[in-house]
């Protein structure tokens, strides 16, 4: 008989798995393996781990039926915990807006009394500066008998993000999904009071600063079932033609459902973006899209799926979107107000709650993998929904949108 790995057993060896009747197994959820030889029989048993119990939790909360009521208590506190943020990622597109409830919902707090409208007066606007992406450099080795870097000789591979810097917002456009990273706005009482621009001049546009070959095309919305959504609505910028030109450029887009989100849930949102305005002299926002994984139940694994529009397929259909809210009170080192909200890319009933959508906005940052409060002290931080109601207001705006379809192709927000 060999020494070697092939012969570690003796050739009358059998080996028989017992987990599913050992006795042992019923009574300690063991995995047990029998070894059997000409001379003796030995049972080994290993004990299984037990599930999380609070990710199960997370994940089997239907947020609508009353017999999970203290269920979705329990879940609201433990999603507070650092596991909210380590989670995030498993949220399923496919379960909707009820999912994504059991799996971002925050602790309920006590909400503070609206505070009365601020009447310090922000700083005028001004158009950003161009933006341009870093020069990547590499560290000179002594004596090394390789370069790697001199391969920058011939090109950057990248990835490279288009960032542009227009009147009405600044963006980071993805090359690889034809969708923006973000896009970042700035609305106040004042430039919402101005009316100096009308939609119905505008026209979507594909953007000429990026490259044509990484570019979202008008075809590839043609009978994609999507709507063009705006990232940046054109509502918040109507101070100027220009500026609501601006907000009609594809990498500004990225594709929505329409009936029940778009033209109806999202809107909702965005008004309710604009309405702080009554509240907070100034209000920033940052809009995007995200791709998060769901969970397959024949293998009870994560997969990250979306459907690809466009011919070719091009453009990536996000699972989710995100808005993140910083309300300022307009002093120098003043309060802002902070809130984060996660929707998916699906129907939602107008009646949902807006805080059923409410999140850590570092849930969000590490979905994304995007940084957006990195210089703002946590002692200079307020919780929006906390500081204010946050709470939508139904308009129809689904019946005035038709007024703007052109052709056959679908509207955009």
């Amino acid at each position: 008989m060999g020494t070697g790995p092939l012969h570690k057993f003796p050739k009358t060896t059998t080996i028989q798995d017992t987990r599913h009747h050992h006795p042992r197994n019923r009574l300690t959820r063991s995995s047990c393996s029998r070894v059997s030889t000409a001379e003796s029989s030995q049972t080994t048993c290993y004990p299984r781990p037990r599930p999380n119990r609070h990710f199960q939790a997370l994940t089997s909360i239907n947020n609508t039926h009353p017999a999970h009521a203290k269920l979705r208590r329990k879940a609201r506190i433990f999603t507070m915990s650092k596991s909210t943020i380590a989670i995030i990622a498993a949220v399923s597109a496919g379960a909707g807006a009820a999912a994504t409830v059991a799996m971002f919902s925050m602790r309920p707090g006590k909400q503070a009394e609206a505070p009365s409208p601020i009447t310090t007066a922000p700083k005028p606007l001004s158009a950003p500066k161009p933006l341009s992406a870093p020069t990547p450099t590499a560290p000179a080795a002594r004596d090394a008998p390789v370069n790697p870097a001199g391969l920058f000789e011939y090109g950057f591979p990248g990835p490279v993000s288009d960032l542009a810097a227009r009147t009405a917002l600044v963006s980071s456009y993805d090359r690889r999904l034809r969708n923006p990273h973000w896009v970042a706005e700035h609305i106040t009482p004042q430039s919402l009071a101005q009316r100096d621009g009308d939609r119905k001049h505008s026209a979507f546009l594909e953007d000429p600063q990026v490259p044509e070959a990484f570019r979202a095309k008008l075809n590839d919305y043609f009978r994609s079932g999507y709507d063009r959504g705006h990232q940046v609505p054109a509502a918040d910028a109507k101070w100027s033609q220009g500026a609501m030109d601006d907000t009609f450029y594809l990498s500004n887009m990225c594709p929505q459902v329409g009936e029940g989100f778009n033209r109806d849930y999202w809107a909702h949102l965005e008004d309710f973006c604009r309405r702080l305005t009554q509240l907070y002299p100034s209000v920033r926002i940052v809009t995007g899209p995200l791709y998060l994984p769901k969970r397959d139940p024949a293998d009870g694994k994560w997969y990250t799926t979306y459907e690809v529009i466009g011919n070719p397929p091009n453009i990536a259909v996000p699972t989710h979107f995100y808005k993140v809210i910083f309300a300022e009170d307009g002093t120098v080192g003043g309060k802002v107000a902070l809130g984060a909200f996660v929707l998916p890319n699906a129907r939602i009933p107008n009646e949902k709650p807006l805080t059923d959508f409410e999140v850590p906005v570092e849930a969000v940052e590490r979905a994304s993998g995007l940084e957006f409060a990195t210089k703002l002290p946590v002692q200079r931080r307020k919780r929006l929904c906390a500081d204010t109601n946050c709470s939508l207001v139904i308009k129809e705006y689904a019946d005035r949108q038709k007024a703007f379809t052109k052709g056959p192709r679908n509207p955009g927000s």
